[in-house]
């Protein structure tokens, strides 16, 4: 009887216990359970509005010479005779070297004697034709003859003519790589020539300007080591996007040709698209790139919320929103690595 009263007092106790705990959890301000939501983040904001933009872009570019090549001897031989005066100028068709061709002169020499003795066995022949001495197919074996000689006679002049190597065009010979005596071979570069008085300059641009480039559209660009700007006129594109650089490739040429105007030397290109006056612009800063899409955070109802856009031309604080953003709408412009999808903001500052 002691022993069931016992018990029966310490379960009473255990639920009076249990009681008093929960109620003291529930009142208990600093509870999970009664926290209110998180503040909203204190952010600044800017109204999308129209500016005017000019839409200009710069690009790293190389200058060329118009013409350049490599000279080389179509045949192999021992060099003879090297008329290479290095940095110099030469015309088109001028003797840069000559290779030994004494063994293609003494078949010359064997054939215009063959071509003689057969050109006048042909004469006498048409002369017996003419009284039925011979048939006509005797006379035609003669002349078939001469005929041979005269096409053996051009593949020697053709043979002489490679061991001659001249400048394919007028322009400025670089360094020399032989020297006489030496057996070269239709691999070895012998000098270079490069057309100076007319100059090119090659730059590529991103593929979204590419179908804004039509050939004569003019350019400028600058050297270093000198403030002057150049000019040049679009001369033509490559007809297709590089794969792995999404940029074309376009060549222009040069207005003022300078001794500065070094071919291969560097050129800053700057190059004037057109002016838009509907321009959307965002600063550089709040701009999101993720992966080939880019992101900004718009406020919408006290939330933000991101946008994937499309962006244009860019300068040194602004760029161009080409779609994804509207007239009026404000772009959040603080606090941008705080930012999630639809996380409650207010804005602090908002200018226009």
């Amino acid at each position: 009887m002691n022993t069931l009263t016992l018990m029966t007092r310490l379960y009473l106790l255990l639920c009076l216990t249990t009681l008093t705990f929960c109620k003291s959890k529930k009142d208990n301000p600093s509870s999970p359970a009664s926290a209110g939501p998180p503040p909203a983040l204190s952010v600044e904001g800017m109204v999308a509005q129209n500016h005017s933009l000019n839409a200009d872009i710069e690009v790293p570019g190389t200058i060329l010479a118009f013409e350049t090549t490599e000279i080389h001897t179509e045949v192999s031989g021992r060099l003879v005779k090297l008329n290479v005066r290095e940095g110099g100028i030469v015309s088109q068709g001028a003797l840069q070297a000559k290779l030994y061709d004494g063994d293609l002169q003494a078949e010359m020499r064997k054939l215009d004697v063959q071509l003689k003795i057969a050109e006048q066995t042909e004469q006498r022949q048409a002369e017996l034709l003419k009284i039925q001495g011979i048939s006509q197919q005797e006379y035609d074996l003669s002349l078939l003859q001469v005929q041979s000689l005269k096409a053996d006679k051009d593949i020697v002049l053709e043979g002489i003519r490679k061991t001659e190597i001249r400048a394919p065009f007028s322009g400025k010979l670089g360094l020399k790589n032989v020297s006489p005596g030496a057996y070269i071979t239709p691999n070895t570069i012998i000098t270079t020539i490069s057309q100076v008085n007319k100059l090119k300059v090659q730059f590529n641009v991103p593929e979204r300007y590419g179908s804004q480039l039509a050939n004569g559209l003019g350019i400028t660009f600058t050297v270093d080591g000198s403030d002057k700007k150049y000019t040049a006129n679009v001369l033509a594109t490559e007809i297709h996007i590089d794969e792995n650089t999404r940029s074309l490739a376009v060549r222009a040429n040069v207005n003022q040709p300078d001794k500065l105007l070094i071919p291969g030397i560097f050129a800053k290109v700057r190059i004037v698209i057109g002016e838009n006056a509907q321009a959307l612009l965002v600063p550089n800063n709040v701009i999101l790139p993720l992966g080939r899409k880019k992101q900004i955070y718009l406020y919408k109802g006290g939330k933000a919320m991101a946008t994937d856009i499309t962006t244009g031309v860019r300068d040194s604080t602004n760029i161009e929103v080409v779609s994804g953003l509207n007239l009026g709408d404000t772009v959040i412009t603080s606090g941008i690595l705080f930012l999630r999808p639809g996380i409650d903001v207010k804005i602090d500052s908002l200018r226009l």
